[in-house]
């Protein structure tokens, strides 16, 4: 390993670059011209396979058998609840190529250093414990229905798996994802055509109406929204020239089309009688002949390994955002580690009613990435005009930098929010207590109002002392290096 000074033009040769066996060894720092590899074009299947899974499917199920729609109705606010999340995730994925960090590292501009701690805190929470216990369970479930094995055995195999993905890194993220991709499609596809046949689309819903289709909104948007606090981490490696309009579009494709079909086979499989005891693997093959049945279990399972070594890939990167200064021993690779044996006891505490966990924990996502993503949003919006992309990149690496108002509009957001309009099972707030019909409009109020308040705080909030970088590669952010390291 050599050191080059920061601004160095030399030309480094890559140690990490294209290659898929291999741990990956940066954390959070700037991945350098070198190392820069890959096209917009993977991001299609990498933002596909995680969500062939049993945990979208299950998004239309409680549209449906939770939030009292009809299928069409349950598949309108699932399509638009997509459709937001999806276009977000597209444009955040620009700020990869450009500035070659995580998604939680981009979040120092709008939260200052310090104050990004918080959000990368809870986004590791999160992705790297609730996301990751949700696929794991329904993997478990899978294995279980498939094989007879106990429930904690099968989740205990399906968690090994999914740890050594992330343990190993980027690389190997987007080469299982790729693989994964055409296996996941089909499977759920045939699956997708069975259900059709013996679904009742005219039936279904117990009277939702607006509340429920609110529910179902925020559900889906949650869902899908929930990916883009990890958007950059998979496109950062791509090349500063990379186009920008498949940059855009590729993850954006990928992420809708695979949610709102696999949702949709969802919401019809909600509308077909299944016994009362099944489990929510089973219940969605009972009607199944036995071989498909069979597939979609194996489809199920390797759906939420997909997902879950994005989940706990990015909340170990999440923690490494932090910006502090950890142990040597403590990188990324063992940041997964410990994230997915957190993970994994959360996924033993839900086993036992894992259906109404994860409909509390879709509405707790939305609640907290909208009013994030408002301040983001903004944020992005308003830096074209006020600073180059080297004033920027300095600012990143920038200690003193601090931006009080998108914290500020991030916590009042939610404190807004969450009490007025919040509709849980544990909590209700108060217009849906008084005006049962407004379901849960929890997220569009935290977004419009963190958004709304920051574009109005914003000019008067951000300080530090940065300059602009020199040219050249962006200086490393490594809590645990020290000086800018690039590896020869």
């Amino acid at each position: 390993m050599t050191t080059a000074p920061a601004g160095s033009t030399t030309s480094i040769a890559p140690e990490y670059g294209d290659r898929v066996i291999a741990v990956e060894a940066a954390g959070s720092e700037p991945i350098p011209d070198a190392e820069r590899h890959g096209s917009p074009l993977q991001l299609l299947w990498t933002w596909a396979s995680p969500n062939i899974e049993f945990a979208t499917v299950y998004i239309g199920v409680i549209a449906v058998l939770f939030f009292g729609l009809d299928f069409w109705t349950a598949t309108a606010a699932i399509l638009l609840g997509t459709a937001i999340g999806a276009v977000t995730q597209g444009v955040l994925s620009l700020d990869g190529p450009r500035f070659g960090v995580p998604q939680m590292v981009i979040g120092r501009f709008s939260f200052g250093f310090l104050g990004n701690i918080l959000p990368s805190a809870a986004n590791g929470l999160l992705a790297g414990v609730g996301w990751f216990a949700v696929n794991s369970v329904s993997a478990a479930f899978a294995l279980n229905t498939l094989t007879g094995l106990r429930p904690l055995p099968s989740l205990l195999l399906v968690v090994v798996a999914e740890i050594l993905i992330g343990f190993i890194g980027h690389n190997f993220v987007h080469t299982f994802e790729k693989y994964a991709f055409p296996a996941l499609a089909v499977v759920f596809l045939l699956a997708g055509v069975w259900t059709f046949k013996d679904a009742d689309l005219g039936g279904g819903g117990s009277g939702g109406g607006v509340g429920g289709f609110l529910l179902a909104f925020s559900a889906a948007w949650g869902y899908a929204a929930g990916w883009n606090p990890y958007a950059t981490d998979y496109s950062r490696y791509l090349p500063r020239t990379a186009n920008r309009a498949k940059t855009v579009l590729w993850p954006a494709v990928g992420l809708f089309v695979s949610v709102s079909i696999v949702a949709v086979i969802g919401a019809a499989s909600a509308t077909i009688i299944a016994p009362k005891d099944a489990t929510p693997t089973a219940a969605f093959t009972g009607h199944l002949p036995g071989w498909l049945g069979d597939l979609v279990l194996l489809a199920i399972m390797l759906g939420g390994i997909s997902a879950n070594a994005l989940n706990v890939y990015s909340g170990a990167i999440s923690i490494a955002s932090f910006g502090l200064k950890l142990p040597t021993w403590l990188s990324r690779s063992a940041l997964v580690v410990v994230s997915g044996i957190v993970g994994t006891a959360a996924a033993w505490a839900s086993l036992d009613d894992a259906g109404a966990a994860y409909e509390a924990f879709l509405l707790v996502i939305a609640y907290w990435v909208a009013p994030w993503l408002g301040v983001v949003l903004v944020e992005r919006w308003l830096q074209g005009r006020t600073a180059t992309d080297e004033e920027l990149s300095a600012r990143l690496a920038d200690r003193s930098f601090t931006n009080w108002p998108g914290l500020s509009s991030l916590l009042t957001g939610v404190a807004v929010s969450v009490p007025l309009f919040s509709n849980q099972e544990d909590y209700v707030g108060y217009v849906p207590k008084h005006w049962p019909s407004f379901g849960d409009i929890t997220p569009v109020v935290g977004f419009a109002v963190s958004a709304l308040l920051y574009a109005v705080l914003r000019p008067i909030g951000a300080r530090g002392t940065a300059r602009p970088a020199p040219a050249g590669p962006h200086p490393a952010d490594d809590p645990r290096s020290g000086p800018t390291q690039q590896r020869a």
